[in-house]
């Protein structure tokens, strides 16, 4: 388990409880940072299963942060894990992280011209501490229309293999967000509005100058 800080925290608020983060995304460290905090991260190794037939997209995205959650909190019951997992909808599709090139400008052609949603599911969870607390956040993002050989000139950057729906608003892929529709940071994987109300419900977090 590593620790993500290694300068001094620049945010407002300060950790009253170890926390641990259950994920490698850069993206989630670089926001959680943001914060002021310091924390762990302890990525989960869970293998992600699909969605049950039926299951609403809301109950998907947090299903697999509960599940996130549960793996690394067997390893360290003390701190507080905090597990997300964010998916992108089109209709009542859920579109994950693309196989191919192809495959990606595929999910981006369906997507150009179209509105979809992004929902994190989060859980907040430390077994000692009797924690255990899960919410979504769902925030709809309008893709521009564009030809195909700009889609394909964004897919060869090699950005969208690793992103939900094939492209990262906080990079390159920026150019193709014409309009969003609720909160930023969930798009870019973990709403830091909800996280800081719940965190500092549970007395997890407090601001800099009262510590």
């Amino acid at each position: 388990m590593s620790i993500t800080n290694n300068v001094i925290p620049q945010g407002p608020f300060r950790p009253r409880m170890d926390i641990v983060l259950a994920s490698r995304s850069p993206r989630r460290q670089a926001l959680l940072s943001l914060l002021g905090l310091s924390f762990y991260v302890l990525p989960s190794k869970i293998k992600e299963p699909p969605p049950a037939s039926g299951q609403c997209p809301e109950e998907y995205a947090t299903y697999l942060a509960n599940l996130k959650a549960e793996d690394v909190c067997q390893q360290r019951p003390d701190c507080l894990i905090l597990a997300a997992d964010t998916i992108v909808v089109l209709g009542k599709k859920i579109l994950g992280k693309p196989r191919t090139e192809d495959h990606a400008l595929e999910m981006l052609q369906n997507l150009s011209g179209q509105t979809h949603e992004v929902i994190t599911g989060v859980t907040l969870l430390c077994k000692q501490k009797q924690i255990n607390i899960s919410f979504t956040c769902k925030s709809s993002v309008t893709i521009a229309k564009f030809p195909e050989n700009v889609l394909k000139g964004y897919v060869q950057t090699g950005e969208p293999m690793d992103k939900a729906g094939a492209y990262g608003i906080q990079g390159v892929g920026a150019f193709l967000v014409q309009k969003i529709c609720g909160s930023y940071t969930n798009v870019v994987g973990l709403p830091l509005t909800e996280l800081v109300e719940h965190l500092d419900k549970i007395g997890a977090i407090g601001l800099a100058s009262n510590i």
